[in-house]
């Protein structure tokens, strides 16, 4: 008998149009002899839509307005088999939806509350591996109110890590927010835009090189495996938004040109996190990476990356022999047999 599956798409981040790239994607892979798909997409306004407004917006890329309550619908979700929440950054990749399909119930793809919120939070992302002993740039953290009330006591804090440094609001995705601070005079309009978007912010050193941005995707549950090393090449000062999503900016090389030794490294460090941080289903954990002095940072941790058949994530496991239409299936089948 075939599989119910609800897959979610959309939602209220900066990523709603990537995820509906993915999406679309994901619906035409999912072997239709093993699964029955249903494609919902969540508003900018966090709206579910109706199948009318669905499919307008995966059509079209624009959802229009209306639709119901969220969490009217995942309580009244029962019938489906699993879930793919195929959604990106704040109420999406954050535990939010989690939180609800767990109320209700429903296996679904991916990290589960705990993995889904720690990961998606630098702050608390931070905290924890640095108690399982992952290598992670010098960092500070500042509070909105801080900044409001004592300025100097954060400028202070930037002192310390020294210019350059990045500043990075805590709980948002897709560089959305963070800004490149060369010098002290610039740190103010970098933490005010920050903290326009949250009430944490990270102040985060630059590596003592430019280093290489490498990437390693994860499968699996309790026993996961990693995927081989690949690696971003671009132009920009940083990886921003425009540069991870305007076509031609940035470059995929897969595997990454770099030793074996590295390259292992890199993998047993990232199955390390994903399972520091509790995460399920699947994960793509970003590197930093000084040649010139062999350091390995770990940067960040996306439980839900993106899924279009270009994206980087199904990419490195095509690499691993892999396709695209399997990797699917095998997560949808993962998150069965959490359930």
């Amino acid at each position: 008998m075939k599989k119910r599956i609800l897959l979610l798409a959309g939602g209220q981040s900066g990523e709603h149009e990537v995820s509906l790239m993915s999406a679309r994607s994901v619906l035409a892979a999912l072997p239709r002899d093993q699964f029955d798909v249903t494609p919902v997409v969540i508003s900018k306004q966090g709206r579910w839509l109706p199948p009318t407004g669905t499919q307008r917006a995966l059509e079209s890329g624009e959802a229009p307005t209306g639709g119901d309550l969220v969490l009217h619908r995942v309580a009244s979700a029962e019938g489906y088999d699993a879930v793919f929440p195929l959604l990106h950054g704040p109420m999406g990749e954050d535990g939010t939806i989690q939180g609800l399909l767990t109320l209700a119930g429903i296996p679904f793809v991916g990290s589960g509350v705990l993995g889904s919120a720690v990961s998606m939070d630098k702050v608390m992302t931070k905290q924890v591996l640095a108690s399982a002993g992952v290598p992670q740039v010098e960092w500070r953290l500042a509070l909105r109110r801080e900044w409001r009330d004592q300025p100097a006591a954060v400028e202070a804090r930037a002192a310390e890590l020294g210019f350059p440094l990045f500043v990075k609001p805590a709980n948002l995705g897709s560089s959305v927010g963070i800004s490149k601070v060369s010098r002290a005079q610039y740190l103010a309009p970098a933490l005010d835009l920050a903290f326009s978007l949250d009430r944490r912010v990270i102040l985060e050193a630059m590596t003592s090189h430019k280093p290489r941005e490498v990437e390693v995707g994860i499968l699996g549950n309790d026993a996961p495996v990693a995927s081989p090393v690949g690696e971003l090449s671009f132009d920009a000062e940083f990886y921003d938004y425009e540069t991870k999503y305007t076509e031609g900016r940035a470059e995929m090389h897969i595997p990454a040109r770099l030793p074996r030794e590295v390259a292992e490294q890199v993998r047993e460090t990232a199955l390390r996190a994903f399972r520091a941080l509790d995460c399920a289903g699947l994960a793509r954990v970003d590197f930093f990476y000084v040649e010139e002095t062999g350091e390995l940072y770990l940067n960040e941790v996306n439980t839900m990356p993106g899924f279009t058949t270009t994206s980087m994530y199904p990419k490195l496991f095509e690499a691993a022999g892999i396709s695209y239409s399997e990797l699917v299936t095998r997560l949808v089948t993962l998150a069965l047999e959490e359930r």
